[in-house]
């Protein structure tokens, strides 16, 4: 077109459906003149006139072209929701894990579930995700060509590739790949606009807001969930009744008979949480299918209050939360005095560092402050 026929498209990149697009222009133009709808450009200025060549710029400044472009946008974004809708629904899902092969039926929420927490693989909710298929296609073509997911890197054999996504913290995806933005339904929300621009604005929207009159503030207690069930309170004390007398877990007597301190109930608590989020007894650590199995289970056999060994679960790893704004966390008491009047012979034995300093080099975090950085 720009050789032929001397027309140039603007940001042919955010045209939504193309062919649709020119089809619309094709039957404008043999109604009126290109110059009704077209910026004329010259080239060759200094040139005489029999020289000079115009060239026609269609772009979204003309009223009827931007709301052409948004019309194919919306209709693009109607087809990628139904899309959506119709994988969360689907219940006929077959695939094998791509690092175990165990296979896997029904949602696709079983499959993206079991990678996040046996193999530590995070690719952000399932439902957030479109043309699910093609998605873990293109990561199973890298995995079969020793590819990593994140840098890209090639590897001679599995074990080699395995074993640097594992020290490299490389089981993830590169959010700066735009191979990927097609698999998210947050790139399909505005015209010309990716994630990336998109969360920018809702940055500077919530930082607007932030200077905003707070004078009607108004806050909300804060509301703690029990470690075993669904039961919410907005109290600790209330809360802590709740174990207490439906499931006969006394938080209070454990950080006493144990002598935990602030950080070791910290630790105690996330390990709790995250053995309940992987329907795993916690006194036992068998594994169940579900989580009401799990709960009968730990009732019938009095495993509630049944802690392993101190060194199971006082470990750095578990000053991470399993669940984010845990706020049973934030409630947690921080008082010594009932510890060392009951326990005054408990030996204070100073935590091990070295540990935590290297699981924070290592850390998810630590990644995610250096992927800050703007590199583009």
């Amino acid at each position: 077109m720009i050789i032929e026929h001397k027309l140039v498209i603007a940001d042919v990149k955010l045209i939504a459906n193309f062919k649709s697009y020119v089809l619309y222009w094709k039957k404008r133009f043999s109604e009126q003149p290109v110059t009704d709808f077209c910026s004329v450009i010259k080239t060759n200025t200094e040139a005489s006139e029999e020289q000079q060549e115009n060239y026609f710029l269609l772009c979204d400044v003309l009223p009827e072209d931007r709301v052409l472009r948004e019309e194919l946008q919306q209709e693009r974004l109607r087809i990628i929701l139904e899309q959506q809708q119709c994988e969360r629904t689907d219940t006929s899902f077959q695939r094998m894990c791509m690092f175990c092969n165990e296979e896997f039926k029904g949602n696709r929420s079983l499959l993206f579930n079991h990678m996040n927490e046996e193999h530590s693989f995070n690719v952000g909710l399932p439902d957030n995700l479109v043309y699910c298929n093609e998605f873990l296609d293109v990561l199973q073509r890298k995995m079969d060509n020793l590819q990593c997911l994140y840098c890209e890197k090639t590897f001679r054999n599995i074990s080699t590739l395995k074993d640097h996504m594992r020290k490299k913290q490389h089981r993830k995806i590169n959010a700066q790949n735009h191979e990927y933005d097609r698999f998210y339904i947050i790139n399909y929300l505005e015209l010309g606009k990716n994630w990336e621009e998109v969360q920018s604005e809702d940055d500077r929207e919530i930082g607007r807001n932030n200077e905003e009159d707070w004078s009607d503030w108004e806050e909300h207690p804060i509301s703690a969930v029990c470690l075993f069930c669904d039961k919410q309170a907005d109290t600790n004390e209330k809360l802590l009744c709740h174990m207490k007398d439906n499931h006969y877990f006394d938080l209070h007597k454990i950080k006493v008979d144990l002598g935990l301190k602030f950080y070791q109930q910290v630790k105690l608590v996330n390990f709790i949480r995250r053995q309940i989020h992987q329907c795993r007894c916690h006194g036992c650590q068998e594994k169940f299918q579900t989580k009401m199995e799990l709960i009968t289970h730990m009732e019938k056999y009095s495993h509630v209050n049944v802690l392993p060994e101190r060194s199971v679960w006082d470990q750095p790893q578990y000053y991470f939360p399993t669940y984010e704004n845990d706020s049973l966390l934030c409630t947690l008491s921080d008082s010594e005095d009932e510890i060392t009047t009951q326990n005054e012979e408990f030996p204070v034995i100073g935590e091990d560092l070295s540990r935590l300093e290297a699981l924070r080099k290592t850390s998810v975090l630590n990644q995610l402050i250096q992927d800050s950085v703007p590199r583009r």
